[in-house]
This record gives structure tokens, C-alpha cells and sequence, in this order.
């Protein structure tokens, strides 16, 4: 039978979940997964809901839900489990997280749609064009970057993307584009923030003698890598590593890290409350 993916996102009170029985028993449906989660600062009522049902009909299902919640005025989404999120890739010249997830993407382990690559150099679209994946080069530069994010809103729109992922983009986003992105851009940044900022991350850490690496996948904000964070990943170093040692761990942690924070969204399991994010792992 037809799944269907709800999520909810409203100020608590009684009766919210049960609204939302009734309306998947008027629809004949049967819950295979449920997770909720109220914030006790907020108040926030977050809560996802997964089921199945004969009706085919997503407007239909719309309409029920849509009815028996409206008192409640939630922020409510609809999508059939089959329809698969679509995401644009954004990278530079570091591969590895992009590779992995077109591998992951191909091998099954992702449900997902990734439409497009874009990125500000050509090193990637050999990568990209081996994965049957549009490839598209926007070089950025001061004079260009209006430009250039100009483009990038309109392939977004070409591609009807749901959400983008910065792939080790290493291009600030401007703050116009940042807010337009609001909770729609992951980024991984090469850290457990807070951390190392800046340019040779792993040869500060080494210079420091750090005992732990890390990364970090947040949503994008316009203070630069202080969005609300998706997922983290550390590994215990000793002082022998050197700073290529420890950049091949990080990568490692990188796509890792990546690859799960993509999932995670691409499967309706985060949610924003405020700065924080509610996670609704399997």
C-alpha cells in the first residue's frame, strides 16, 4: 500500500496527536512509525509520523489532515514515501564528500534525488558527468558573486530543488542567499564546532595538539558556521599523527557525518525549533 510521511510543527496542547489518529483512521491507515517531542523551552510540538494507507491520493490525505488539525494551526507536510526529496550539491575542489554521496546515492543507502552539481571550479564535473548528474561550473569571484548566486537561484528553481548541500564548498554564502536558504542548506564544516576556523583546520589542530577530530553538519546560517547543528562525529588522535594523517581521518569523518545529516533531512527527520533542530532518528 501507499506510505505517506507527515511531519508537525506547533505550539503544544491536548489533543494533537489524536487529531491525527483519527485522521489516519478515517483514512483507513495504519501508523508504522511515530516520534514526537515537545521543546520545554519553546513549547514546540514536533512530530513525525509515518503510515501506510490504500488511498492513493495525496490531496485527499491532505485534506483529512488538514481538517482534523486545523484548530491547532501546525505547520503540516505531506509526502509520499516513494517521492524521493531532490538536492543540489554544491562543491569545490575537494571531492571526497561529493563522491560519497553519489555512491551512496547509486548503491541504495540514500533515498534521494540529487539533480544537480554546481560548483565555482571544473575539478568535479568528470566526477559528476560519471554519475549521469548535470555538472554546472559558476565561478565566483568578487565582481562575479552577485552573479554567480544569481544563476545558482535560478538552477534551484530549474531543478525545483528541495533543499542544497555544500559539499566542502569553500565559498561564503552571501547573507541575502543565507536567509533565502533558511533551514534548505546543509553544511559540513571540517570541525566538532566550535573550533578551528579558517584555512589548514588539521594543521592547527596539530599544531595544538589536539586529542580529538571532528565534523560537523548544520544548516546554514548568516553567521558563519553557527547554524543549528544536524550531526557530529569525533575520532580519538594521539600526538604521533601527523597533519596528512589527520586530514585523511578527517575526511573520513567528513563524509560520514555528511552522508548522514542528508539522510536524516531527506527522509523528513529534522526538525527546527529555534536555533536547535529536533532529530528523529530510526
Amino acid at each position: 500500500m501507499p506510505a505517506y510521511v507527515v511531519t508537525l510543527q506547533c505550539i503544544d496542547g491536548p489533543g494533537i496527536v489524536r487529531a491525527a489518529s483519527s485522521a489516519i483512521v478515517e483514512l483507513g491507515g495504519n501508523i508504522l512509525e511515530n516520534d514526537q517531542f515537545t521543546d520545554p523551552v519553546t513549547n514546540q510540538f514536533c512530530m513525525r509520523t509515518r503510515f501506510e494507507t490504500a488511498i492513493d491520493d495525496v490531496d485527499q490525505v491532505q485534506q483529512t489532515l488538514t481538517r482534523e488539525l486545523g484548530r491547532f494551526t501546525p505547520d503540516l507536510r505531506i509526502r509520499p514515501e516513494e517521492v524521493r526529496r531532490r538536492a543540489l550539491i554544491m562543491v569545490s575542489k575537494f571531492d571526497h564528500c561529493l563522491a560519497d554521496l553519489l555512491y551512496r546515492r547509486d548503491s541504495g543507502d540514500l533515498a534521494l534525488d540529487i539533480v544537480a552539481v554546481v560548483s565555482n571550479h571544473q575539478d568535479c564535473a568528470e566526477l559528476a558527468t560519471r554519475y549521469a548528474v548535470p555538472f554546472h561550473e559558476l565561478p565566483v569571484s568578487p565582481a562575479t558573486r552577485e552573479q554567480s548566486e544569481r544563476e545558482l537561484v535560478a538552477l534551484i528553481e530549474h531543478y525545483d530543488v528541495d533543499f542544497v548541500v555544500l559539499a566542502r564548498y569553500m565559498q561564503v554564502l552571501s547573507a541575502q542567499l543565507c536567509a533565502q536558504l533558511g533551514g534548505k542548506a546543509i553544511n559540513i564544516h571540517h570541525s566538532f564546532l566550535p573550533g578551528f576556523k579558517g584555512a589548514r583546520p588539521y594543521h592547527q589542530a596539530y599544531e595544538r595538539g589536539v586529542k580529538l577530530i571532528g565534523a560537523t553538519a548544520h544548516f546554514v546560517t548568516v553567521d558563519l558556521d553557527e547554524g543549528p547543528i544536524i550531526e557530529q562525529d569525533v575520532v580519538r588522535v594521539s600526538h604521533a599523527r601527523q597533519p596528512d594523517e589527520l586530514s585523511a581521518l578527517g575526511r573520513d569523518i567528513e563524509r560520514n557525518v555528511l552522508s548522514r545529516a542528508v539522510r536524516l533531512v531527506s527522509e523528513d527527520r529534522v526538525m527546527l525549533v529555534g536555533n536547535r533542530t529536533v532529530i528523529f532518528s530510526q
